[in-house]
């Protein structure tokens, strides 16, 4: 499976498909609390978490809190 807009190549369907919503910037997946669509199933589930409150990332140099991983980390690598 080729991607007609780049050119990229998927062994699976299901993948094209999912990427092809980068170049239709389709966002299939609603939240259910505020209404914000996402691409992926994954990033719904993950901005769901910011709606139960959990944010089990906690600097410990200034006390912010994150709910991603990955923000946590890049913040931490601001403080140095």
């Amino acid at each position: 499976y080729r991607c007609r807009d780049c050119g990229k190549s998927f062994s699976w369907s299901s993948h094209w498909e999912r990427h092809q919503r980068i170049h239709t910037g389709e966002k299939p997946y609603e939240c259910a609390e505020c209404g914000k669509s996402f691409g992926r199933t994954s990033h719904l589930y993950r901005h769901q978490r910011t709606h139960a409150g959990g944010r089990p990332h906690v600097c410990g140099e200034c006390g912010k809190s994150f709910n991603s991983t990955l923000h946590f980390q890049k913040h931490l690598r601001a403080h140095g």
